[in-house]
């Protein structure tokens, strides 16, 4: 049987020893993220397991069974500048748990293969690419786009992946730990409010929803605020500000959908002037790529009837897309199951953000994620925290579906 509280204990360790007054520094390829690694080392010592990092950096725990089929458990030790102390490293941590239980229920070999991941940079918080370890084990990494991203400091992505050890030209070796890969299994706080709202501890992720990123620029006329009167002007922010209302009742026909304008800069930008041009930034998320279509659609309608209303222009131009990618139905079902045996109350629901999981479904891994609550619905925080009691039951399920998945996994 597992030790929730052993976990937990670890996780107050690992804070302790990367963080600081200002939350968590384990940003991937610094220093911090590899005194993180050379800690987790310390915690598997002891194990009848394999350790080696592949190509991309990402760190693969093995304990060999009977059937080379394998279940992986997984998510990543790295952290945002400042971040929480439960993002990403509470499922790493809660793998390992899982991982030793298997070890010692079956004297150190069990009926399938059992392998812990350590994705590198899955938060993308130096560089800017998110998802960078999983991406190239899943055979969708962008090399050529990545290799010359810089940080604040002007250090490129790919001197610092070469101080760490890794070739970002080798990333497509990664996608070797494929093989007799059966399933995968991640954990991770909800990062969101919805469990908390509704009571719940512990959730079933159906997906991680796709996302359409665009900028849209509003263009009319410049003109002086104080010899202009209100039925000449051609106002580019007036335009702007009626699309960002209308993207309530727009995300509103789709019950999980988002949709937010997060940036908006004006020219002139100065008090004495009538906006001439608004630059935003439009984020929309959908789990069904149908809805996350028609989202796009109507805003897109929306900003052109807004825009002829103000005798203004506006144009469009996409930032970056990604497609939804649904968790598989079985293991979702048995995800379920694990919870209802854990806490009696499910609840299942999708991803806004990013994570490992979706990489891996994407390439025709079996993959499912489970969700605890987060308190506040808060993350990339340092307030970012969770109920020790429904860490421990976060724990206990993912330990059931683990052994859930095995049986499935035989049964195949």
């Amino acid at each position: 049987m597992p030790d929730p509280k052993r976990t937990i204990a670890e996780l107050k360790e690992l804070r302790a020893l990367t963080a600081d007054e200002n939350g968590a520094q384990r940003v991937a390829w610094t220093d911090t993220w590899l005194k993180a690694r050379d800690w987790f080392t310390t915690k598997i010592a002891d194990l009848p397991v394999e350790d080696h990092k592949d190509a991309a950096g990402n760190r693969w725990i093995t304990l060999r069974g009977d059937s080379e089929k394998a279940l992986i458990l997984g998510s990543h030790l790295d952290s945002v500048p400042n971040g929480g102390w439960l993002d990403g490293c509470l499922g790493v941590m809660s793998a390992l748990e899982v991982l030793r239980g298997f070890a010692e229920k079956y004297n150190g070999k069990p009926p399938v293969t059992i392998r812990l991941v350590d994705w590198a940079d899955e938060e993308g918080a130096r560089f800017g690419r998110s998802l960078l370890g999983s991406s190239a084990f899943a055979g969708t990494a962008t090399i050529e786009a990545d290799r010359g991203r810089t940080d604040k400091d002007g250090i490129r992505l790919e001197d610092a992946l070469r101080r760490c050890g890794v070739e970002i030209d080798r990333f497509p070796d990664a996608q070797k730990e494929q093989d007799n890969a059966a399933a995968y299994l991640e954990l991770h706080i909800e990062q969101g409010p919805v469990l908390e709202s509704m009571g719940l501890p512990l959730g079933v992720v159906l997906g991680t929803k796709g996302v359409e990123r665009h900028a849209i620029a509003f263009t009319g006329q410049e003109a002086h605020s104080g010899s202009t009167p209100m039925r000449s002007r051609r106002d580019a922010l007036a335009a702007a500000a009626r699309l960002a209302l209308e993207l309530r009742p727009i995300a509103a026909r789709y019950p999980d959908a988002v949709c937010t304008m997060g940036s908006v800069k004006t020219y002139p930008g100065i008090v004495t002037a009538v906006v001439g041009r608004c630059e935003t930034t439009l984020d929309q998320r959908d789990l069904d790529v149908d809805a996350l279509a028609e989202l796009y659609r109507l805003a897109r309608e929306a900003s052109e009837r807004f825009a002829l209303q103000e005798r203004c222009t506006v144009e469009w131009s996409k930032i970056w897309s990604i497609e939804p990618v649904p968790f598989n139905l079985e293991l979702v079902d048995l995800c379920e199951a694990a919870i209802l045996e854990t806490t009696g109350y499910v609840h299942r629901l999708p991803s806004g953000p990013l994570h490992d999981a979706a990489e891996v479904q994407r390439c025709g891994i079996p993959s499912v994620m489970m969700f605890v609550q987060s308190l506040k619905g808060i993350s990339h925080n340092k307030i970012e925290d969770s109920k020790e009691e429904h860490l421990e039951l976060a724990v206990e399920a993912l330990d059931r579906l683990a052994a859930k998945t095995v049986d499935w996994i035989l049964s195949q």
